[in-house]
């Protein structure tokens, strides 16, 4: 039988069923005594296994079969979960879908996870939990016996239980594990630079279980002139020594090969770190907790089975394009139904109105997925940034039913990682400047999605310390971004918008979540090739926003009509709260800006006929003018315009070229008639 037929399937079930055990394996984070969700996820778990050993990678369905043998014993009460086995489950998750993505490439989903396969059969046989104190022996007591010739000792660092487990368990299976202390040059400039250069090297060829100074002090280049790490490789000693020394500014690299003796001395009896995590019920979290707490958990998947097919995107644009050329022709059919007043004629087209209305809404729904199958993946990474960071932060997800078109979703992804890294990073404050600020402990960080017109708008919000004006500011004249006589006219939104210039950087540590020299930049420009654009608020002490606007892609809207003079617009419906008449005595002028007062608030007025030049109308010259009010989020403003021609369908025609630099129009439709109406962006309108 031909696999490479049923390929495709294979990998889009897999991202479906890695994703449901990401989503629920973070619920039972948060209740751990609830076996429902075990019993969720190793269903899960069992059909991946399955369809992994049918397909023939066999490394997918052994990793997934060790990982179902613990979630076996906790589903029948043989086992309690505890935060070693869930660090476990999640870095056996990671590989799975390392694997997945390496099938995808053309690959054959082969990797090397003995040491996860390791620690998952030492929690089935519970050796995990009497490693660490079987070793006895206190941490410091005998170094001299991991010395090698070059002389260097494999102390002075701790193991937890966790570390301890996974080297004893790399040992077992003909793993090297490695001491190694690096020295950098006395003369070398950039410290932390050099040392991401040396971990990036041992992190392709093993896995860095611990490291003295941490990580994140390294990168703050809050050591002297050496640091000290564990590898667990399958590489000989010589070759990783002469690779390591070869990275330039690095003086020496000593390596020490551990055994069961030297490992013996260096561990640390300590229980496991319980699930730091806020219990059914119980609205406080656990005293420990840096994990985050999700505001929209999804729930399991328990209900009845949706029968599916997978169509070619390329079929659903033919379709597409040919159900907007009908609506023309439909539209035209009612206007001459309409003149003619032929009775069988008018009853024919209602009817055919009705049934295509149907159609439309089939059509337009096909290309559209809900933006929940993007958020879904970022509770996990959030719970493994704010883990990383030792920060603690809660995630609220809203509007994740807001639907886009499917090949945006496809690509908005990473821009939205990235924005979401740079909040947890250098938004969220730590629990201590946070409580010497006066704030909450844990910050919160509101990933929100909403329809307006005719665009979706994602926001990525968070209640960290803001963006400092100056410092964005010098960093931009240092870079000769702008220069210090161009800052100073500058508003503060324009210097917001400074960090997306290409290189820029404010990051004051090299770091593995943001701040590698990789700025902003990337964002805006993906976002642009979408066909959208991306704006930022922030106020120093209380928070940032950033905004991501993006075209629904549609080629069908619901709009209304309108004339000024002699032209025909039509404004998008999703976008107008409600019509209404304004007279010429309710217009105030503010700070030189033309405003009215509209149920309660004060709300600013556009004059379209000014905008877009019309030859003939002038809504000054009125004495009361129609207008519409629109709304862009939180934000209103009041549209003057001529006169108002009715609701209808119409097909979204992209302009091209032509017109290009005009904000305030999104394109262009044909009416019935056979007259072309230019299609207002109502966003471009509101400031």
């Amino acid at each position: 039988m031909d696999m490479n037929a049923y390929l495709s399937m294979f990998i889009d079930e897999s991202n479906d069923h890695l994703q449901s055990l990401n989503e629920n394996l973070l619920r039972l984070e948060s209740a751990p005594e609830d076996l429902s969700i075990v019993q969720v996820i190793f269903r899960s778990a069992h059909t991946l296994k399955g369809m992994s050993a049918t397909m023939g990678f066999e490394d997918l369905a052994s990793l997934t079969h060790e990982m179902e043998n613990v979630l076996d014993l906790v589903r029948n009460n043989k086992l309690k979960m505890d935060g070693f086995i869930f660090d476990t489950l999640f870095k056996g998750l990671d590989a799975l879908e390392a694997m997945v993505q390496d099938v995808v490439g053309g690959g054959t989903g082969k990797a090397d996870v003995s040491h996860i396969v390791a620690s998952l059969k030492a929690i089935v046989s519970g050796d995990y939990k009497t490693a660490a104190s079987a070793a006895g022996a206190p941490v410091g007591a005998g170094t001299g016996n991991a010395v090698n010739a070059g002389g260097a000792e494999a102390g002075g660092m701790e193991l937890d239980q966790f570390q301890f487990s996974v080297i004893q368990q790399s040992m077992e299976t003909g793993h090297h594990v490695f001491h190694i202390n690096v020295k950098v040059r006395e003369d070398c400039m950039l410290k932390a630079a050099r040392a991401y250069m040396v971990f990036e090297l041992l992190e392709r060829s093993g896995e860095v279980v611990k490291s003295e100074p941490s990580v994140q002090e390294i990168e703050q280049e809050k050591f002297d002139r050496s640091f000290s790490l564990y590898l667990i490789t399958q590489k000989p000693m010589d070759e990783l020594k002469v690779q390591i020394e070869n990275v330039s500014e690095i003086e020496s690299a000593q390596l020490t090969l551990l055994d069961e003796e030297s490992l013996s001395l260096l561990s640390k009896p300590s229980r496991p770190e319980p699930a730091a995590a806020r219990r059914e019920g119980d609205g406080k979290p656990a005293a420990d907790d840096n994990k985050p707490r999700v505001g929209a958990a999804p729930q399991a998947a328990g209900g009845a089975v949706t029968k599916t097919i997978r169509v070619d995107i390329e079929r659903l644009d033919v379709l597409m394009n040919l159900f907007s050329e009908l609506l023309i022709d439909r539209v035209r059919l009612e206007q001459l139904a309409s003149e003619i007043r032929r009775g069988d004629l008018t009853e024919t087209v209602e009817h055919m109105a009705r049934v295509s209305g149907d159609l439309q809404n089939i059509v337009l729904k096909l290309r559209m997925v809900p933006v929940e199958s993007v958020f879904n993946r970022f509770p996990r990474m959030i719970r493994d940034l704010a883990k990383t960071l030792d920060k603690k932060v809660d995630l609220v997800i809203t509007g994740a039913e807001t639907e886009l078109d499917r090949t945006v979703i496809d690509e908005i992804g990473d821009p939205l990682v990235h924005l979401l890294r740079n909040s947890i990073d250098h938004g969220i404050e730590t629990a201590d400047k946070r409580r010497q600020s006066g704030k909450p402990e844990t910050g919160t960080v509101n990933l929100r999605a909403f329809h307006s017109g005719n665009n979706v708008f994602i926001e990525i919000g968070d209640d960290g310390g803001g963006i400092n004006r100056e410092r964005v500011l010098a960093t931009a004249v240092k870079n000769g971004v702008v220069t210090a006589e161009q800052g100073k006219t500058m508003s503060d939104e324009e210097v917001y918008m400074l960090l997306f210039a290409p290189g820029f950087s404010t990051a004051e540590k090299i770091s593995d979540i943001s701040g590698r020299g990789v700025g902003l930049d990337v964002v805006k420009s993906k976002i642009n090739s979408l066909g959208g654009a991306v704006s930022v608020q922030s106020q120093l002490g209380k928070g940032t926003v950033f905004s991501i606007q993006l075209p629904l892609t549609l080629s069908i809207i619901s709009a209304m009509l309108i004339k000024l003079g002699s032209e025909k617009f039509a404004i998008p419906l999703s976008s107008i709260m409600e019509t209404t008449i304004v007279r010429r005595e309710q217009i105030h002028h503010i700070h030189g800006n033309r405003m009215i007062e509209f149920r309660g608030a004060i709300i600013p007025v556009v004059s379209l006929s000014r905008l877009l030049e019309s030859p003939d109308f002038d809504e000054s010259q009125e004495t009361e003018t129609e207008a519409v009010i629109i709304r862009k989020g939180d934000k209103w403003a009041a549209v003057m315009v001529d006169d108002f021609i009715g609701q209808s369908d119409i097909v979204l025609k992209p302009l091209g070229n032509y017109l290009n630099g005009t904000a305030a129009v999104s394109g262009a439709t044909i009416l019935g008639d056979g007259q072309v109406a230019l299609i207002i962006n109502p966003n471009a309108l509101i400031k």
